[in-house]
């Protein structure tokens, strides 16, 4: 049934991915929130889909509106949509290669990103804040992975360096989101039916030092991880 699920999902949502970029270029031409639009309806199609294959979704808490930096807690790909649905709009912090894909790349730099080039050492740093001020002087919530990178279900590795330096340059408050996708999902397809659940925490004022930011928002993103693990 795993390899099923799988399967259908592969078949039905990647070439569905491909319809929703066309739609991206045509809304694209009539402004930012045509296109924009578009992206909303791939990420709420995701979250339709996604229960029709027995993933269901538990949302404790809420994102407040206007600019906050959102740090996610990163297992799958199934947050990298769920969270730009609940989110509604942000602007998402990730990987330079995605930015760079074909079709793809052009939407998600259209939409609104901040490409990393995790091999670029401190010239990526640099190039992260800059883009990072600019996307705070917009008003949209900045989603952010500060892990780097998906981890499997108990790992707690520390964040990346970048995530402190973001949350000193924008000066926004942060709004910690932990979730338990990896349990029910491999990396990038469903394997088995269950409930994901995100607890969205409470908002992290700015302006905190570095050891104590990274002590909350480690503590805010594992939040289901240092409790009791529910069963598939």
């Amino acid at each position: 049934m795993a390899h099923l699920r799988s399967a259908i999902y592969a078949i039905v949502f990647y070439p569905a991915t491909l319809l929703f970029i066309f739609a991206c270029f045509i809304g694209s031409l009539f402004g930012s929130k045509p296109m924009r639009a578009m992206v909303h309806l791939w990420t709420d199609f995701h979250h339709w889909f996604v229960r029709l294959l027995g993933t269901r979704i538990e949302v404790t808490g809420a994102i407040p509106p206007g600019a906050y930096l959102i740090a996610v807690k990163h297992q799958s790909m199934f947050e990298t949509l769920e969270m730009m649905r609940i989110a509604r709009t942000p602007i998402v912090v990730m990987k330079r290669e995605l930015t760079t894909m074909p079709g793809f790349g052009w939407a998600t730099r259209s939409y609104g990103v901040i490409g990393v080039d995790r091999n670029a050492g401190a010239k990526a740093l640099r190039d992260m804040l800059t883009a990072g001020k600019q996307a705070a002087a917009s008003g949209r919530p900045i989603l952010i992975y500060p892990e780097g990178t998906r981890v499997l279900p108990g790992e707690m590795p520390p964040l990346q360096a970048g995530f402190a330096g973001l949350y000193k340059a924008m000066n926004l408050p942060v709004v910690p989101v932990a979730l338990d996708s990896g349990r029910l999902w491999g990396r990038n397809l469903p394997r088995k039916a269950g409930t994901i659940r995100i607890k969205i925490g409470d908002p992290i004022p700015a302006g905190l030092k570095r050891d104590e930011i990274e002590a909350r928002v480690q503590a805010g993103i594992n939040a289901l991880e240092l409790g009791p693990q529910p069963r598939a």
